[in-house]
């Protein structure tokens, strides 16, 4: 019985997405084929020059510009930033620091503590019952 090694691979939007860059910024031939397994890896492993330099200057997927800019995806909807943002793009809006922006980041702020406050409780919760099992 002869086994066979199937290769898995990816459509380009799902590596892009795992390396954390715009699609559309990304060369035709990465864009046009596949990528493997193994070349996601080598790509984390050993980036290229164009993808060192798209993670440094963008332009940078949604996901990210949220995350530099404190926000949710939602909030940067919200504002008004539906495209991909260089990172000169995104400096520009910290410095300016408009209305939405701030409100945006002190809703993000009230749900890391919420969230902080829920695994704290269930945290507690958990340990009472362990207590309450070892005490039966």
């Amino acid at each position: 019985m002869t086994s066979y090694q199937n290769t898995q691979t990816m459509k380009p939007a799902t590596a892009a997405k795992k390396l954390g860059v715009y699609l559309e910024a990304t060369p035709a031939e990465f864009r046009e084929g596949v990528v493997s397994r193994s070349e996601l890896n080598e790509l984390q492993a050993n980036p290229p020059a164009w993808l060192k330099e798209l993670r440094q200057k963008g332009p940078h997927p949604r996901p990210v510009v949220a995350a530099k800019l404190g926000v949710s995806i939602s909030g940067l909807a919200r504002g008004g930033i539906t495209e991909a943002l260089t990172t000169e793009q995104i400096e520009a809006l910290k410095a300016e620091a408009p209305e939405w922006l701030v409100k945006e980041r002190a809703i993000q702020a009230e749900v890391r503590k919420e969230n902080a406050r829920l695994k704290e409780r269930d945290a507690q919760r958990a340990a009472e019952q362990a207590a309450r099992e070892q005490d039966a």
